[in-house]
């Protein structure tokens, strides 16, 4: 299991978008998280095929892309043209959450599945074996400027749990609220892919990215996180 940071472009200098993607991959960023808002599952708007189209390919990194638009399966193919390596749908946005799992994975892509903070993980405990990567939001999304919820790091723990117990080598990513002074309680949690917005791309990011790099670089060299065996 990789430790892995995705700087989300959100909160990009978007005067400066390929330059910044180069400078967090030249720091030890191997991912580029794309948040995609559609107005409607999420009150906010932000970007969609056509900008990923057109960063695609600036720099080595993957592209994360993260669906939270009402009833994605209507654009998987469009974002797999537009150059996305792993998509992610949310469970509550899905009116057949099995189907848009297979239309990704027929697509080529790897598989991620969101769940939002009111959506109980065991919600998406069956789901965890046809999925490669799950998604715990530890804010509320579509809007900016939120603090982590505590309640998520439980979430974490029971999401690595299950996991672990069906013997599933699954990626857990955590979004939302995370800087470099709570990272580790997140990645002790049982996260190893690691969104982080505002606390790269705000003041140096060449020094913001590098400092995540080095946590999670700690992460993988001591073989992980201390993840809590504590009952939940």
């Amino acid at each position: 299991m990789g430790y892995i940071l995705a700087p989300s472009i959100l909160s990009a200098d978007f005067k400066n978008l390929g330059e910044q993607m180069k400078i967090t991959e030249e720091n030890g960023a191997r991912y580029v998280h794309f948040d995609v808002m559609d107005g409607m599952f999420v009150p906010s708007i932000s970007f969609g095929m056509p900008v990923l189209k057109s960063i695609a390919g600036a720099t080595g990194q993957v592209m994360d892309v993260h669906l939270m638009v009402q009833d994605p399966i209507r654009y998987i193919e469009a974002f797999k043209e537009a150059g996305a390596d792993i998509l992610t749908v949310h469970l509550e946005a899905c009116k057949d959450v099995r189907a848009a799992i297979g239309k990704i994975r027929e697509c080529g892509m790897k598989v991620g599945l969101s769940v939002c903070p009111d959506t109980a993980i065991e919600e998406v405990e069956d789901l965890l074996a046809d999925i490669d990567m799950l998604l715990i939001m530890s804010v509320h999304p579509g809007f900016g400027g939120q603090k982590f919820i505590p309640g998520s790091l439980d979430k974490i723990r029971k999401a690595r749990r299950m996991a672990r117990d069906k013997g599933l080598d699954l990626d857990i990513e955590v979004d939302g609220g995370i800087y470099h002074d709570n990272v580790q309680d997140v990645l002790d949690a049982g996260a190893n892919v690691i969104v982080a917005g505002s606390a790269v791309f705000k003041g140096d990011v060449a020094d913001n990215t590098s400092r995540f790099a080095g946590i999670l670089d700690s992460c993988a060299t001591k073989g992980g996180g201390r993840i809590s065996s504590d009952k939940i």
